[in-house]
């Protein structure tokens, strides 16, 4: 049997999979348990308040381990051009190792559920709100101004956003290619 700590990372994991995958209203809570392997009575022990908790709590760590994968392709980067085309990548590889069934596991959620859920809008907020935070720190590394830092950070986290539901759209990764070189050429 899994310590508790693990049983409710494995759900949050699973729910954050399938909702990236399928959407909010998609995912069943029944299917979480499945894919999980987790006990019934686990869901309710882990998430007293149901489905909306299991989203809020598995888009901010959705939102977390991708800003982790971010940033270290953004600190591995010699420039800013480089920064943004591996930004691009990140979310290109993602979609084609999953044969465009997953888009970005924030958006797929916020599209569905921003207007009702005061408590999911949140937690997708908060993980745009730190990858937007991320993207101005590494555009003040590449030398832009700190008066353009945040406009421009707005800027290519909503183009990159954008980009991510064309390609998944079209199944083709290289509108998102374009929109970072594009990004490029404004730094």
């Amino acid at each position: 049997m899994a310590p508790r700590g693990e049983t409710r990372e494995r759900v949050l994991r699973t729910a954050g999979e399938l909702f990236q995958r399928q959407g909010y209203h998609g995912t069943g809570l029944n299917q979480v348990l499945a894919e999980s392997g987790a006990p019934k009575g686990s869901l309710y022990f882990h998430f007293p308040d149901g489905k909306e908790q299991l989203a809020s709590e598995s888009v901010a760590l959705s939102g977390r381990t991708v800003g982790e994968d971010l940033a270290g392709a953004v600190l591995a980067a010699a420039d800013g051009r480089e920064g943004l085309a591996a930004l691009g990548d990140h979310f290109a590889r993602s979609l084609l190792e999953s044969d465009f069934s997953k888009g970005c596991p924030v958006a797929t959620v916020a599209l569905e559920t921003a207007a009702e859920s005061e408590t999911i809008r949140a937690a997708c907020d908060g993980a745009y709100a730190d990858w937007q935070r991320g993207i101005a720190a590494a555009l003040r590394g590449w030398g832009v101004p700190d008066e353009r830092t945040d406009p421009l950070a707005a800027l290519v986290l909503s183009s990159l956003q954008g980009a991510i539901m064309l390609a998944r759209v079209q199944r083709d990764v290289s509108v998102i290619h374009e929109v970072t070189r594009q990004l490029g050429d404004l730094l």
